[in-house]
């Protein structure tokens, strides 16, 4: 009886062995999406207040500059932030034209499991001149 024990003992061990690998990829996953998402919606809420700015004011630096500060802890770059038209001017007759604010962000992922990195967009739309 006492031999049995130990044996049930080292097959627990075993299992747990087995076991652990694939719960911390679950857990890392988790933790992976997680971040992701933080990072999709802040790219999407500086998209929205650089494509106001710029609906508004009419000022492609200035939406720029607003995406940027909206964007919180991400290190944004003029290059990730894409602004078009960069004017909303009306020409003659023409229908109020709509301007866009695209930002790209490339996410390092810290597993490794998924990839190095992942490019996450956020997009902002909005009529020109409000």
């Amino acid at each position: 009886m006492r031999r049995a024990r130990r044996d049930d003992r080292g097959a627990a061990a075993v299992e747990f062995a087995l076991v652990v690998p694939v719960l911390l990829l679950i857990v890392l996953g988790i933790a992976e999406l997680g971040r992701a998402y933080h990072v999709q919606t802040t790219l999407s809420g500086a998209a929205r207040a650089g494509v106001r700015v710029m609906a508004l004011e009419n000022d492609d630096r200035a939406a720029r500059t607003a995406a940027r500060s909206a964007a919180g802890g991400l290190a944004l770059t003029n290059t990730q932030i894409s602004v078009t038209p960069t004017s909303c001017d009306r020409t003659g007759s023409a229908p109020a034209q709509t301007a866009t604010v695209t930002i790209t962000y490339p996410l390092d992922l810290i597993g490794g499991v998924l990839g190095d990195s992942i490019t996450l967009t956020g997009t902002g739309v909005m009529r020109c001149n409000g």
